[in-house]
């Protein structure tokens, strides 16, 4: 989940900077995020897919499919 996250930013040509303000946190609390040193909070996972346009299920590495499902 961790590398995912990095790289679905750094893929969208993201700073982490940029991201935590997103989702109003603190960048140091957002690389802890990226780096596996914290849980990721339910409620931030969902922000993430939101930003990133994909499915939490590919954020947790539940599924390889970056597309979101369709409703």
């Amino acid at each position: 989940m961790f590398v995912r996250i990095r790289n679905l930013r750094e893929d969208s040509d993201l700073t982490q900077k940029q991201v935590s303000e997103y989702l109003f946190c603190d960048q140091s609390l957002y690389s802890k995020y990226e780096r596996g040193l914290r849980d990721i909070p339910v409620g931030i996972i969902i922000k993430l897919a939101e930003l990133y346009k994909t499915s939490t299920d590919y954020i947790l590495g539940l599924t390889d499919e970056k597309q979101p499902y369709k409703k």
